[in-house]
């Protein structure tokens, strides 16, 4: 492949969407070494990049240090520099905005690491993967369905080593879990629950009405990035974007990627045909305190090594501080939420409990199952399994724990659950197309409202509400907006292959 084909190279002017940038007439071109174009032998280090380096991305960057880390990207440099990560890596060099680092830096660089808020997720990823690097993206993937199927085809078309950092996905009890479903040890699964204990940020929180001086080391248009543009307020910013809808997507998204993971890949699923939800008080701009949600998978062809049928199941998700009920035979005494959560597979031989990120796996009969092990064990950390990966040549790669062919269909799953809740008020079970990313059951004279703010106020002792509502909407078009964001100009994503 020539370095500056028409299908590698990326427009600055696409990138930065400028008059100036327009001008310039630059492009930016791949690395000559990546993954894309042939592969780096394991004595070699990968030059890496940050996108996103003040909370979890500095975590990821810190398991990486036995490669080189040549670039640092964040929208507030304030914030960023206060975790020390500027001092740590003086040598790299340091950016607000990523498509300016991508395009001065183009070259440079074999790998990134995106960590920023989760709206921004899918379109630093797929610019990446387009100019053939390799990607590990902070969880959830991504924040629409969309966004999931883009970066699972990107993925496949450039051949670059990806992962999502869902770390549990590396880890031993995600391995037993499945394996121990596959050897028919607790028989057919009808029935999934789930839980977590967050969150433990504000949400159920109405639209603040005054926005606040924005801090001198925010650039807040990037933060934006491709969501409608508001007014900065401090509520959203520094890590309590999680649970506004434009950014996040609350406790569901920053949670069900650690602890739905064993039971996507233990029970080998696909697409959901049905989804529904409830929750406490659902507002137009935030995530609920509390959320309900069950999704239905049909019945499915087993594939590999599992001794079981995968009949249909019912997968619910709890949250908010809701837990599954505990069934007859639980040790008293014995708290489900381990490490954050819990999963509670109902088999028709036996009930197999594991926590979050699929840890501390057992079985509620006491018995301790002898299944064979099948799944890859990863014996260094889940980054530098993604890192061993980027140095395979594509043909010969070992997928990582959490490739985008497994991960990017797992967060359709778990974004899934989101659209559920946001369409809750249609009062119907949401039939589902899965492939071609569409709700089939929704009427062309159905609409939606959502509440904008719940009025809430005491009169004579009294609790009253007065809710401000959105105006009727089509529910087709909500549904729509909510698979695929219309995206802030000048942003966009690359066409889906």
């Amino acid at each position: 492949m020539e370095k500056n084909s028409k299908k590698s190279a990326v427009s600055r002017r696409a990138f930065l969407g400028t008059t100036a940038a327009a001008a310039a007439g630059l492009t930016i071109v791949p690395s000559h070494v990546v993954g894309g174009l042939g592969h780096k032998a394991p004595s070699d280090k990968l030059n890496i990049v940050g996108v996103g380096v003040g909370g979890m991305g500095f975590a990821n960057l810190k398991n990486l240090e036995s490669e080189n880390i040549v670039g640092l990207c964040d929208v507030d440099w304030g914030y960023t520099a206060g975790n020390g990560v500027f001092d740590r890596y003086p040598n790299a060099k340091k950016y607000k905005d990523w498509r300016r680092m991508f395009d001065e830096m183009g070259d440079d660089f074999d790998a990134v690491v995106v960590a920023t808020a989760d709206h921004t997720h899918a379109i630093i990823a797929s610019h990446a993967i387009t100019m053939g690097k390799h990607v590990y993206v902070q969880k959830p993937l991504t924040h629409s369905v969309y966004e999931s199927r883009l970066l699972t085809k990107l993925a496949d078309k450039y051949k670059v080593a990806t992962s999502m950092g869902n770390q549990g996905s590396s880890g031993e009890g995600v391995n037993l879990t499945t394996e121990w479903i596959a050897n028919g040890e607790i028989g057919e699964v009808t029935k999934v629950e789930a839980f977590t204990d967050r969150p433990i940020w504000p949400q159920g929180l109405n639209t603040p009405e005054n926005g606040d001086w924005v801090p001198e080391t925010l650039d807040w248009d990037l933060f934006t990035g491709p969501a409608e543009m508001k007014p900065f307020n401090h509520i959203y910013h520094p890590w309590n974007w999680r649970g506004w809808w434009d950014y996040g997507t609350g406790a569901l998204g920053d949670m069900a990627c650690h602890i739905l993971h064993p039971v996507f890949v233990g029970l080998q699923l696909g697409y959901p045909t049905k989804a529904q939800a409830s929750s406490t008080l659902l507002l137009e701009e935030c995530a609920p305190n509390a959320q309900s949600v069950k999704l239905t998978y049909p019945k499915r062809r087993a594939k590999g090594p599992w001794k079981v049928d995968l009949p249909e199941v019912d997968v619910h998700w709890y949250d908010g501080g809701i837990k599954w009920d505990l069934p007859e035979g639980w040790p008293a005494g014995k708290n489900p939420n381990d490490s954050g959560g819990g999963v509670i597979f109902h088999g028709t031989k036996d009930k197999l409990i594991c926590g979050c990120y699929g840890v501390n796996p057992w079985l509620l009969s006491g018995r301790e199952p002898n299944a064979p092990k099948f799944r890859r064990r990863v014996e260094t950390s889940h980054e530098m399994d993604w890192v061993r990966a980027c140095k395979e040549s594509a043909g010969d790669r070992v997928p990582t724990a959490s490739d985008f062919s497994e991960a990017g269909p797992f967060n359709e799953m778990v974004v899934m659950g989101v659209l559920a809740v946001r369409l809750q008020a249609l009062n119907k079970a949401l039939e589902w197309d899965g492939e071609n990313m569409e709700f089939t059951n929704l009427k062309d004279d159905e609409t939606i409202r959502t509440v904008i703010k719940d009025g809430f106020e005491i009169h004579d002792g009294h609790p009253t509400f007065k809710k401000t509502w959105t105006d009727p909407v089509s529910a087709k078009e909500f549904a729509a907006e909510l698979v695929k964001h219309t995206y802030r100009k000048p942003w966009s994503l690359p066409n889906m292959p």
